[in-house]
């Protein structure tokens, strides 16, 4: 049984946010990461994943991400700052940790993996949405007999090429898994509403500032004009641009249904698949939270924070989980505003106890 003033449960930019901010507090405290290594969610990304901010838009605080060849950052570019930024900074994560539970006791909170626990005064979850792919109810689905994968677990187009390929989802993931496996596939893209395009000088750094002027605006009660853009919108990085160049960028209505062997569209008229892509987003990661009684049907807790903090369980926060954590506060330049409160907030909270 370890004791400590605070445990982060996550490894990747949310918590080694809210670490970078709970060092300077002098309070100890362990980040529990259930990867193998440094990274998060973006050790899982497919290979050609980019951001569509440049690097100077897309770092944590205290470090800016240092550029690279390209204007948008990748993957593995973005996987290797974060590794360095743990490293500058000697936060310290244990990994491979996968936290089970998180229950109370009289004093604090109890953090528990399948092999050792951790008492608290208090932790914050960080563990993001990786691993709650989100697909949705479709009828017929059990009886289509193609591959699914979800943007989880896609990686290349290269097994994919020659088959016929369907893509579900309208975000930037859509636009830019449809990209590169059209090159090499025929593939459709279905989206629930039409896509939505920013102009080709819109990038992730002008929605951050929309972001933050709407987020300013609120704090003050000032009203402001609806702003074009949002981070559902979707930005044209080189290779989205280049899919519109050939002519494929164009999505079809939603289907009506799946058949063995594809969709049925709301024509009546059917369509053959071989695989079908899930760009269709995430859900919180809250499984180890549900001791504590506060995760709702949807497997959220947005009704029941102020700020990041639960308010039933007035020991735990939550961050980087979406704007109901903290505008724009799952991207890496977002965080800093909900990471930085939170920190502040621990402190105060935990009183003028020593650190």
């Amino acid at each position: 049984m370890h004791k400590t003033d605070v445990i982060i449960v996550g490894g990747g930019q949310a918590a080694l946010s809210v670490g970078y901010f709970l060092r300077r507090t002098g309070r100890s405290y362990q980040i529990l990461d259930a990867e193998a290594g440094p990274g998060g969610a973006w050790r899982h990304g497919w290979q050609s994943l980019r951001l569509f901010s440049p690097a100077s838009w897309s770092s944590l605080a205290g470090w800016p991400m240092p550029p690279g060849p390209d204007r948008y950052p990748t993957r593995d570019q973005v996987q290797d700052y974060l590794q360095r930024y743990e490293e500058r900074y000697a936060l310290p994560v244990q990994r491979p940790v996968m936290v089970k539970a998180v229950t109370r006791y009289e004093q604090g909170l109890l953090v528990q993996s399948a092999d050792d626990a951790w008492q608290a005064r208090a932790v914050v979850s960080a563990t993001g949405n990786w691993r709650c792919p989100y697909t949705p109810s479709y009828a017929g689905l059990a009886n289509f007999r193609g591959l699914q994968l979800h943007s989880a677990q896609y990686v290349d187009p290269a097994s994919l090429a020659g088959q016929r390929v369907l893509v579900v989802g309208g975000g930037n993931s859509g636009a830019q898994i449809l990209a590169e496996v059209s090159a090499l596939a025929q593939a459709t893209w279905v989206t629930e509403q039409p896509p939505r395009f920013l102009p080709d000088d819109v990038d992730g750094s002008v929605l951050f500032q929309r972001a933050t002027e709407r987020w300013r605006a609120q704090q003050e009660g000032r009203v402001v004009e609806a702003l074009p853009g949002g981070f559902g919108d979707i930005v044209m990085v080189p290779p989205v641009r280049e899919a519109r160049a050939r002519g494929v960028l164009v999505a079809r209505e939603p289907f009506e249904r799946f058949v063995a062997n594809g969709v049925r569209w709301r024509d009546g008229s059917e369509s053959a698949f071989d695989v079908v892509i899930w760009c269709t987003g995430f859900r919180p990661a809250l499984e180890h939270l549900a001791p504590l009684g506060i995760v709702d049907a949807h497997g959220r807790v947005e009704v029941a924070t102020h700020g990041t903090r639960s308010v039933i369980e007035p020991r735990l926060w939550l961050v980087g989980y979406g704007d109901w954590t903290g505008m724009a506060s799952a991207t890496l330049v977002g965080v800093m505003r909900s990471a930085r409160a939170t920190a502040q907030e621990i402190d105060e909270a935990l009183g003028r106890d020593p650190p």
